[in-house]
């Protein structure tokens, strides 16, 4: 059985509360579970200490029996020191285009050009 270490969703509309559980892989995000691991409240601020409660030695023994966490998870327990930090991918989706850099460089010719004069 591939099993998954991941988020299920709680709580109301634009109210979201998670629950870290641990279920198989074919399961639907919020339904059979094979085990709770804590929990996540996204709400609170990020260096409250409610934010993310999980039971770290039952989250060791879950990745020693082969559960593959989700990202978001993953770097829950990259923060708590459980696992490894990962490298990931650092796309340039926010590096300006060509044009905009173009733009960004003749700006800054005008703007030293009189500083030089001077």
């Amino acid at each position: 059985m591939a099993t998954k270490i991941r988020l299920a969703r709680g709580g109301s509309k634009k109210r979201p509360h998670y629950a870290i559980v641990v279920t198989d892989s074919r399961m639907p995000r919020d339904g059979r579970f094979l085990e709770k691991l804590g929990t996540y409240n996204p709400l609170l601020a990020k260096d409250s200490e409610d934010r993310i409660k999980l039971d770290l030695d039952r989250a060791k023994h879950w990745l020693d029996q082969g559960a593959q966490p989700t990202d978001r998870v993953a770097r829950f327990l990259e923060a708590a020191g459980v696992r490894e930090k990962a490298t990931r991918a650092n796309m340039k989706k926010a590096e300006p285009g060509a044009k905009a850099k173009k733009r960004a460089e003749e700006k800054a010719a005008k703007a030293a050009a009189p500083a030089d004069a001077e």
